[in-house]
């Protein structure tokens, strides 16, 4: 999905389209279950280029917990600066502010892909649960405990108390 910038004529463009989740390669993160909606504003500044808009899609991950796929609305924001890669004779300089928002495009354009996954990571949380109450799986028999309940009594005992174990004997 490339965005070919030397189409755009005008200051201010809007680019909207729908991409099957196909169009997409397989991520081991997530999976894309239906199709994702691109839209955004195109302001144009001779070789500067800012978007704003969003990405909205559904993606099934896996839960931390008890491994159970559930989906994952993703309605992520954006707004980034694009402007030409910088050639390596030019000088060195140093970062700013702004440059956190900002991206660099190779041959009039920009990868609209790398865009969206970039904002389907952002939006996963770094530990993604089915429900908050979540109760995982039994660390014995690995059966999971929000559908039915285990007879394993857990007999782990930290082997750092063995020499207190001793005395108290």
């Amino acid at each position: 999905m490339l965005l070919d910038l030397s189409k755009i004529r005008t200051p201010h463009e809007h680019y909207r389209n729908v991409v099957e989740p196909s169009a997409f390669p397989p991520d081991e993160a997530y999976r894309i279950v239906e199709p994702v909606t691109l839209e955004f504003d195109i302001h144009k500044d001779k070789e500067m280029f800012r978007l704003t808009g969003r990405v909205q899609a559904v993606l099934e991950v896996s839960c931390s917990r008890c491994l159970e796929p559930f989906r994952w609305t993703v309605d992520e924001p954006f707004e980034l600066t694009y402007e030409p890669r910088q050639t390596a004779h030019d000088a060195e300089r140093e970062i700013a502010d702004e440059d956190f928002s900002a991206a660099q495009y190779d041959d009039d354009e920009i990868d609209l892909e790398q865009l969206v996954k970039e904002r389907f990571e952002m939006s996963l949380p770094m530990k993604p649960l089915c429900v908050e109450a979540c109760k995982g799986l039994c660390p014995m028999c690995g059966i999971n405990l929000n559908r039915t309940t285990c007879t394993c009594t857990p007999e782990w005992e930290d082997p750092r108390f063995a020499a207190l174990r001793k005395f108290k004997n």
